[in-house]
C-alpha cells in the first residue's frame, strides 16, 4: 500500500476513535455523573408523596380539647407533567376559568419549579372533592389528591391565644432555612401554634408510589419498604379553663377590651380574652382566605390580641405600685395623712389636677377610695427625695421599680407579638423639653397612671399576682407542659419565680389592706363576690384620640381571695364612658365566682345577664363600621349595575319574520384589532348568584364606561 493511503487510513482511524471516546465519555457523565436523566426517570416512574403528620393537640387543665384535628385534602400538581389533559372540563370540576388555572400553574412553577408537587387548591371542599375524586383517572398524569391534617375548634373560643395555621411563604422558608420546610407545608403563625411550632409539628413522612407509562398511580413502590412514616406531633397541656374563657369572651360581648386571668401561684395563664374576638374554626378549611380577608378589614380588629398587643393607661390600678415605692423609699408611713380639697395644687394653683374625694386620707383609706391628690403627693417626694442628687437620677430610681414590676419590657410570655408599653425615661423628657428643663410637675398625671405611662393588659395581670406572691412572680405563660417531655426547652423560664427587689412583706399587707378596703368600703364595693375576700383596685382612665378626648376606659384590676390567693386577675372595657367599678368591676366579679365556685349563684345570674347584654361599642368604632358597610353596600350596588347592563346587552328585538328572538344587541363602534396581550381580551362569565369581585371586566362596546 502506498505510504499516502497508509497515512490516511491511520487519520480515518484516529477520527473514528475519538468520536468513540467522545461517545463513551458522554454516556459516562450521563449516566454516572450527572443525575438529571436519571432523576427524570424516576419523576416519570415513581411519585415522592408527602404523608402530613397530625399536628399536637391542646387541652385545658381540665383535659378538655381546645382543638383536634381532622382531615382536609389538597389537589397537588406536578406542572412538567400536567400535559395532555382535558383543561376545558377540569376547569369545569374546578369551578374556574382557564386563565385561573394558567395563573396557578405558573404560580407553581414560580414557586416551587416545574418538576416538583404544588398545591394547586388547598383544602377542597366536599364538592369539589367528590366531583374530582371521581374523575382522577383522566387527570392522574399530573394531578393527585393530597390528606393533610387542619385544625377544627370543639369550643369556638380563645381564637387569639390558640392562633392560626397557614401555608408557608418564601419569607417563612428563609427565616426557617434548614428546619425542613417545603413549599406547600403548614406552619403555626400567630398563638401558641406559632410559638410550639416545634413541638406540635412533627415530622413528615414519605410514601413511594410507582406509575405505569401513562403517569397513572399502580401502587406502593418496592411494597412500601422505602416509605418513611409520619411522626406526630407533641401535645400541649395548658393552664387555661375553657368554661372560664367561654364565660369571659361571654361577658365582653358587645364590648372591646380584654379580660387576663393569671394562677399567681404558677404564673399560668387561665383565661385571655380578647375583644371583639372571632370564631376561630373561620381560620380553616376551603373558606379560610375569605373569612381572613373578612376579619382583616374588620374595623373592630377582631385579629389584634388586645391583651397582649394593645397599650393602655392603667388609670388608678396603678396606685398600688407607687404605695410600694413611698413606703419602700421611705417618703411616706402608713399613718402619713395629706388632705385634699377638691384637687393636688402641689405643682401651683394655675394647674390643680382633681380628686373626686376631698378629705384627709392615709395610705389605707387613700387607695380605698383613690385619691389623686394622696397619691401625686407621694410620687412627688419620691421624687424630690434628696437623696437623689438629680431629676434624672430620682426618675431612674422609680423606673428601676417599674421595670422590677413587670412594667415597660416584654414579660416574655409564650404568645408571639407581645408589646413592651412603656415608663417614661430621663431621655424621654429630655427628647421632649430640652436637658434639665423638666421636673415632677411636667409629668405629674403619671402618679395616677395617666400621662406618659401604658401598660398591657398582660402586664397588669402580673401586677395583681405580684401583689398578691408579695413581691414575686412566675412570667405568665400558656403551656404548663408538653408531652413527651420539652425537648427544645421551651418552658425553662416559666419554672423559675422572679423576684426582682427585696420589698418587706409588711408593706405588701399594708397596700393588700388598702386594695381590700376597696372592695368593702370603697370604689369596687359592688363587685364583691360573696363569701371571698377580695383585694382589688378600680380605675377610671381618660384617653385620647388624635387630640380628641373620647369616653373613658373603664378597668378593675384584684386577686382572691386574700389568702393563699388563686386568681389574679384585671378587665378593661374601652370607651365605655363610666368608672372602673360600672363594668370592669362586675365582670372581674363574676369571673372570679366562677373560677373559685365552679358555677354563679343564682341571685347573680341578672348580673351576668346584664352584663353580656351591655353594648358598649366606641362611638369611633361604630363610626367605622357604619363606614365600612357603606363602602360594601356600594360595591354591591356596583356589581349589581354591572350585572344588569351586561344582562340588558342581550336584549328582545322584534323582526316581522320571526316574532320576538333573542339576540345580541348591535352596535356601530368600528371594530379594531386587540393584540394578543391586551387585558381587554379577558372575558368573565357571570353567574347570576355570583357576588365576587371582578378583578379584569372586558367592557362591551356600546355599554357606560364606568362599569368597574
Amino acid at each position: 500500500m502506498p505510504v499516502f493511503n497508509q497515512s490516511r487510513s491511520r487519520i480515518i482511524r484516529l477520527i473514528f476513535l475519538i468520536a468513540f471516546i467522545v461517545i463513551i465519555a458522554q454516556l459516562f457523565y450521563l449516566q454516572v455523573i450527572s443525575g438529571k436523566y436519571q432523576r427524570l426517570a424516576d419523576e416519570n416512574a415513581i411519585l415522592k408523596k408527602v404523608v402530613y403528620p397530625p399536628r399536637g393537640l391542646v387541652f385545658d387543665r381540665k383535659k378538655k380539647a381546645l382543638l383536634n384535628n381532622t382531615l382536609a385534602y389538597d389537589l397537588m400538581v406536578t406542572p412538567s407533567q400536567a400535559k395532555g389533559i382535558d383543561t376545558t372540563y377540569f376547569c369545569r370540576l374546578m369551578e374556574i376559568d382557564t386563565a385561573e388555572y394558567r395563573k396557578r400553574i405558573i404560580a407553581a412553577i414560580i414557586k416551587n419549579k416545574s418538576f416538583r408537587p404544588s398545591v394547586f387548591e388547598a383544602s377542597l371542599t366536599a364538592q369539589k372533592y367528590a366531583r374530582i375524586q371521581e374523575n382522577m383517572w383522566r387527570f392522574e398524569s399530573g394531578f393527585y389528591i393530597q390528606e393533610r391534617p387542619i385544625r377544627s375548634y370543639p369550643s369556638n373560643c380563645g381564637a387569639n391565644i390558640v392562633g392560626y395555621i397557614g401555608e408557608v411563604d418564601t419569607n417563612y422558608l428563609k427565616r426557617h432555612t434548614g428546619e425542613g420546610y417545603l413549599s406547600g407545608d403548614y406552619a403555626g403563625m400567630t398563638g401558641i401554634e406559632s410559638s410550639y411550632e416545634k413541638a406540635l409539628m412533627g415530622q413528615r413522612g414519605i410514601q413511594y408510589l410507582i406509575k405505569d407509562n401513562f403517569n397513572r398511580i399502580k401502587g406502593p413502590y418496592e411494597n412500601g419498604t422505602l416509605d418513611e412514616k409520619a411522626i406526630a406531633g407533641n401535645n400541649l397541656y395548658t393552664s387555661l379553663d375553657i368554661d372560664l374563657q367561654l364565660l369571659g369572651e361571654k361577658l365582653m360581648t358587645n364590648k372591646v377590651g380584654s379580660i387576663v386571668a393569671i394562677d399567681p401561684a404558677t404564673g399560668g395563664i387561665i383565661s385571655m380574652v380578647s375583644s371583639p374576638t372571632y370564631n376561630p374554626n373561620y381560620l380553616t378549611g376551603s373558606e379560610r382566605r375569605k373569612n381572613f380577608s373578612q376579619l382583616y378589614q374588620d374595623p373592630q380588629l377582631p385579629l389584634l390580641n388586645r391583651a397582649v398587643n394593645a397599650n393602655y393607661s392603667p388609670g388608678s390600678t396603678f396606685k398600688t405600685l407607687q404605695a410600694l415605692v413611698g413606703l419602700h423609699e421611705g417618703v411616706i408611713s402608713t399613718t402619713t395623712t395629706f388632705s385634699c380639697s377638691g384637687a393636688f395644687y402641689g405643682c401651683g394653683s394655675a394647674k390643680p389636677m382633681k380628686c373626686l374625694d376631698p378629705g384627709t386620707f392615709y395610705l389605707k383609706t387613700a387607695i380605698t377610695h383613690s385619691c389623686n391628690t394622696y397619691f401625686a403627693n407621694v410620687m412627688q417626694r419620691v421624687i424630690n427625695n434628696p437623696k437623689y442628687p438629680t431629676m434624672d437620677s430620682s426618675l431612674r430610681n422609680w423606673d428601676r421599680y417599674m421595670y422590677a414590676f413587670g412594667l415597660g419590657h416584654r414579660l416574655g410570655i409564650d404568645i408571639p407579638t407581645e408589646q413592651t408599653g412603656n415608663i417614661p425615661t430621663p431621655e424621654d423628657f429630655n427628647k421632649i423639653y430640652g436637658n434639665g428643663r423638666w421636673n415632677f410637675c411636667t409629668y405629674r398625671s403619671v402618679s395616677i397612671g395617666q400621662g406618659e405611662v401604658n401598660t398591657t393588659p398582660l402586664q397588669v395581670a402580673n401586677e395583681m399576682a405580684y401583689l398578691a406572691n408579695k413581691g414575686w412572680f412566675i412570667i405568665p405563660h400558656i403551656v404548663d407542659s408538653i408531652e413527651g417531655g420539652d425537648k427544645f426547652g421551651l418552658l425553662e423560664k416559666y419554672k423559675k419565680r422572679n423576684v426582682p427587689i427585696d420589698i418587706p412583706d409588711t408593706i405588701f399587707s399594708s397596700v393588700q389592706d388598702g386594695m381590700q378596703g376597696v372592695m368593702e368600703s370603697g370604689t369596687g364595693r359592688g363587685a364583691q363576690v360573696p363569701g371571698v375576700i377580695m383585694c382589688g383596685k378600680t380605675g377610671t382612665v381618660e384617653n385620647y384620640y388624635r387630640g380628641v378626648k373620647q369616653p373613658n376606659h373603664s378597668f378593675f384590676a384584684a386577686f382572691a381571695p386574700r389568702d393563699n390567693p388563686k386568681i389574679a386577675i384585671m378587665c378593661v372595657v374601652e370607651n365605655s364612658g363610666r368608672f372602673g367599678g360600672t363594668y370592669a368591676a362586675p365582670i372581674v366579679s363574676l369571673m372570679i365566682e366562677k373560677y373559685l365556685n365552679d358555677t354563679i349563684a343564682a341571685n347573680r345570674i341578672a348580673l351576668e345577664e346584664r352584663m353580656t347584654n351591655t353594648n358598649l361599642i366606641p362611638p369611633l368604632m361604630l363610626q367605622k363600621m357604619r363606614t365600612r358597610d357603606s363602602l360594601m353596600q356600594v360595591k354591591r350596588d356596583s356589581m349589581e349595575r354591572i350585572k344588569t347592563e351586561l344582562i340588558d346587552s342581550l336584549q328582545m328585538q322584534e323582526t316581522p319574520e320571526d316574532g320576538m328572538k333573542l339576540t345580541p344587541q348591535k352596535n356601530n363602534v368600528p371594530k379594531r384589532k386587540v393584540p394578543a396581550g391586551d387585558p381587554s381580551r379577558t372575558n368573565i362569565m357571570i353567574k347570576p348568584d355570583d357576588r365576587k369581585q371582578l378583578v379584569k371586566t372586558r367592557v362591551t362596546p356600546g355599554l357606560k364606561n364606568d362599569l368597574v
